[in-house]
């Protein structure tokens, strides 16, 4: 008999999810406990909360941290395609996903030490992630919060090197407030005594939080547009601080908010990891890359179904701020080169669709409205039919992405479009796997 797989030790996990969930890290640590606490030693911890921004700002300090030489362990969440994609170990050359073999027998490890007791699937993989980062050496970890922040699994760290708080929206009301006052108290969480904190451009309402929080904690205060500023000019990324002035090569990841992530990465490498050179910010800003993040997709089965010379992009955005940036990429995108846009959107029912669409109102040609497959949460694409028709927008359903790029294709178009895939993470996922590109 083979070795049981990850997937199945995983699906295991998932049954022993509490009836009643109880916001408090007393599960997960009762865990950790049990794996002779992992959590105390671990690699200096860079931990990173917010709404928006959490992966791209982990990927720009990941792309800097290996180009200037150094290992750096990586949890992020959720994967798109494969559950390894959240785990990435330092290697020499650069990280790399945490092989099957290895997490299937860490899982193992954690499933004994629990002894059937009631954790949640987040709890359990980060134990288990924690587990791996601290039986391997790195300089860096770089730690994102799953969510909220306060009572998030991975907010175990006792005392990490850096906490950065990404912009902070609307989101998950459910579990943490419908208030941006409520979210960035859950979000602040993260702040640790005497830590330095970064803070990313922020509402001023959430950042009034963020500011008391820190105040009481006695941790420093790095704030972008106060403390440090970064801005595209002439062609170049340019960043400031107390420190100096870095003259950088524009991000890879396109869009202006990307400016905002690379920014944040940047003050926070530049508070915990000092001796960085000038050409790893270089190279590390100009390679950075983060799988469905507005990327483009120009080989693979799915996009061979799209109209013959079509642009077509892929983002998990998916919350009423993720659709004003993606709206401002695709505007900026039809000023340098005209042509038709059609968003095809898949959601789920726990998020803003009319938020998110209203963005696009008078950019977008029209929509195209699928299901998001497998998903229970899945939102009904006639619902977000008759939301999208509310704004007075163009509106189509299809069965699914591929059916609506084969359509699309059937047509006769003078500009080949431009389409945008957006409204899931778990959409985005579906898409990779279907076009044969994975994550790496």
């Amino acid at each position: 008999m083979g070795a049981i797989t990850s997937d199945a030790l995983l699906a295991r996990l998932l049954e022993l999810h509490p009836k009643r969930i109880d916001l408090s890290l007393d599960r997960i640590e009762r865990l950790l406990a049990a794996l002779g606490a992992p959590q105390k030693r671990l690699p200096p911890v860079i931990h990173v909360a917010g709404t928006n921004g959490k992966g791209s700002t982990v990927a720009f300090m990941r792309a800097i941290l290996e180009a200037a030489g150094l290992g750096v362990h990586v949890y992020t969440s959720p994967h798109l395609v494969a559950f390894r994609e959240r785990i990435r170990l330092a290697a020499p050359g650069g990280g790399r996903l945490v092989r099957e073999e290895l997490l299937g027998e860490t899982l193992a490890d954690l499933e004994r030490a629990n002894g059937g007791a009631p954790i949640t699937f987040f709890e359990a993989t980060t134990a288990a992630a924690l587990k791996l980062f601290a039986e391997r050496s790195a300089d860096f970890l770089l730690l994102e919060v799953g969510l909220g922040g306060r009572f998030d699994a991975t907010n175990v760290i006792p005392a990490p090197a850096c906490a950065v708080i990404t912009p902070v929206s609307i989101d998950h009301v459910e579990f943490l407030g419908d208030t941006l006052e409520r979210i960035a108290f859950e979000k602040a969480g993260i702040i640790k005594p005497g830590a330095p904190t970064v803070v990313s451009e922020q509402p001023k309402e959430a950042l009034a939080v963020i500011e008391r929080q820190a105040a009481r904690l006695r941790a420093p205060l790095v704030v972008q547009g106060q403390d440090f500023l970064c801005r595209a000019e002439r062609g170049r990324l340019v960043y400031e601080d107390r420190n100096g002035l870095l003259d950088l090569p524009l991000p890879r990841l396109p869009g202006r908010h990307q400016i905002v992530n690379a920014g944040t990465a940047l003050a926070a490498l530049r508070q915990c990891a000092p001796n960085i050179s000038l050409a790893a910010f270089e190279r590390g800003i100009s390679s950075a890359s983060w799988p469905g993040r507005l990327q483009n997709i120009g080989r693979g089965k799915l996009a061979a179904l799209a109209p013959e010379g079509a642009e077509l992009w892929l983002d998990g955005g998916h919350n009423e701020a993720g659709g004003r940036v993606l709206a401002e990429a695709m505007a900026d995108f039809e000023d340098k080169a005209p042509r038709p846009l059609v968003l095809l959107y898949g959601g789920l029912q726990t998020k803003d669709a009319a938020g998110f669409l209203r963005h696009f109102v008078g950019l977008a040609k029209e929509i195209l409205a699928v299901p998001v497959r497998g998903e229970q949460a899945g939102r009904a694409p006639e619902e977000i039919a008759g939301m999208g028709r509310g704004l007075g927008m163009e509106v189509e359903v299809r069965p699914g992405a591929a059916e609506a790029l084969r359509a699309l294709a059937e047509r006769k178009w003078t500009v080949p479009p431009r389409i945008l895939i957006a409204g899931s993470l778990y959409l985005v996922g579906e898409i990779l796997a279907a076009n044969g590109t994975p994550p790496e």
